[in-house]
């Protein structure tokens, strides 16, 4: 819990202060908990997507680089922690089927575990410390990036930054950092060489840029850590009030959240994905999958479907072409949703973007983007040609914070990511490890269960 004494610190020393102490973090049970399911998730995801062509991509500019070490590349070879991180973090998040934090701070359990388990594996460092570390890397990372509108990563989106890439960086810093167990001044300069390497364009949504930002993000919080272990020199005014945000939202309009570790815990905000798209669909979704059961037989004149206007910033994409497109495309998941599909990661193909029953419903949508409206609800609207109008509506989507898919849900999604391609033995075993982490060998589990040929 954050002191009187830590209060009268600056930022970057309340900062450098808890990541400093993180083999100290006292956590509550549930946090923990948390934590592993944030594991779990991020090893279905990840597993989910070792066949992607964006993380082929990076996978085998890796392999190239031949650098030798003992992070596991999930399903590959080993190689340093680094470039293992940006592996494993562009394999979380290429589905785009991710956990996402709902204030804003991106998806931090791909930068944050693949940093964890890439750095343990190759340090002499316990399943305790590994998991405190994690911990501490997603608080990092979430209170920086978060604070309810008009809060920091609403503030970036909008100016079409990327906050996964930005935050990430120094939430993979203070995952690395704990886990090398550096000083309060060195992690103040590897926090510092994390903030010159912020960077990441939301733009890059519906490429393979997107997930790479993931990645990147891990691979520079550990390259920043490495480097203040070997006395390099960072910048230490970047996490104050005229640092990094000011520099990002220059006019000044980002409420910066407080660092109030130990009061509230991030972790017990972290939302865990139903759908394999852009979060900014999913109450959209939901809703349309609602009607779908109504729609059998019978023939749309007319859809009105009325979202939040962050979903559009982020999932606007009109007239998506290919499948990542359509991840991102709200009116698309609408239309895929009121046809049948459940929109889980084996349903966003090539044939269904080229599906001519959604297609054709995308002319007879109109989207509004309401301003005040809840970010986790959507209002859909359908109208038949005998006249009558079909309505249905979502408050807070499935797997909100708000609205938590429960464990056997998560197992559920897992399992349905990993059974096909460990098989269901092996997955079995590696949900275990997960599950139950804090068990000595947990680790040395999972990396072996991780091995392969990829």
């Amino acid at each position: 819990m954050t002191t009187k004494a830590e209060t009268a610190l600056t930022r970057g020393e309340q900062l450098s202060h808890f990541i400093s102490h993180a083999n100290q973090l006292v956590v509550p049970a549930a946090v923990r908990h948390e934590a592993k399911r944030a594991l779990i998730d991020f090893l279905g995801v990840a597993i989910g997507a070792v066949n992607d062509d964006a993380v082929n991509a990076v996978r085998q500019v890796a392999k190239k680089w031949n650098a030798a070490g003992d992070a596991r590349i999930f399903l590959s070879t080993t190689t340093t922690p680094a470039l293992a991180a940006l592996v494993n973090a562009t394999m979380a998040h290429a589905a785009d089927y991710d956990d996402t934090h709902p204030a804003g701070a991106g998806h931090p359990g791909g930068p944050c575990w693949s940093t964890a388990l890439a750095m343990a594996q190759a340090h002499p460092v316990d399943e305790e410390q590994i998991l405190l570390a994690f911990i501490t890397g997603f608080e990092v990372m979430a209170k920086l990036g978060g604070g309810w509108v008009p809060g920091v990563g609403r503030n970036l989106q909008r100016r079409g930054f990327h906050p996964t890439s930005v935050v990430g960086r120094a939430g993979a810093a203070a995952v690395a950092a704990a886990i090398l167990q550096l000083s309060e001044e060195q992690v103040r300069n590897a926090l510092g060489a994390a903030a010159t390497m912020m960077g990441g364009l939301q733009k890059s949504s519906g490429t393979h840029g997107k997930p790479f930002h993931a990645g990147k993000a891990a691979m520079d919080g550990i390259l920043a850590a490495e480097l203040a272990a070997e006395n390099f020199v960072g910048a230490h005014h970047f996490y104050e009030a005229d640092g990094w945000v000011k520099i990002f939202i220059q006019d000044g309009s980002a409420e910066i959240p407080p660092l109030d570790f130990g009061e509230s815990w991030e972790l017990l905000t972290n939302g865990y994905k139903l759908y394999a798209s852009c979060r900014g669909t999913h109450a959209s979704i939901e809703t349309a999958r609602k009607l779908y059961p109504q729609l059998q037989g019978r023939t749309i004149t007319r859809i009105s479907a009325k979202v939040h206007p962050m979903g559009m910033v982020n999932a606007g994409i009109m007239d998506p072409r290919t499948p990542l497109e359509s991840k991102f495309s709200i009116p698309h998941c609408i239309t895929l949703a009121l046809s049948g599909y459940a929109l889980t990661d084996t349903d966003f193909t090539q044939a269904t973007v080229d599906d001519p029953r959604p297609r054709a419903l995308l002319p007879l949508l109109e989207v509004e983007a309401v301003d005040g409206q809840s970010a986790s609800s959507a209002f859909i609207d359908v109208w038949l040609d005998d006249g009558s109008v079909l309505h249905a509506h979502t408050d807070v989507y499935r797997g909100h914070a708000q609205n938590p898919l429960s464990d056997d849900e998560l197992r559920a999604k897992f399992d349905a990511l990993t059974v096909p391609v460990l098989g269901a033995a092996r997955s079995a075993q590696l949900y275990d490890a997960a599950l139950h982490f804090e068990r000595p060998g947990s680790l040395a589990r999972i990396t072996g269960l991780l091995a392969g040929d990829h």
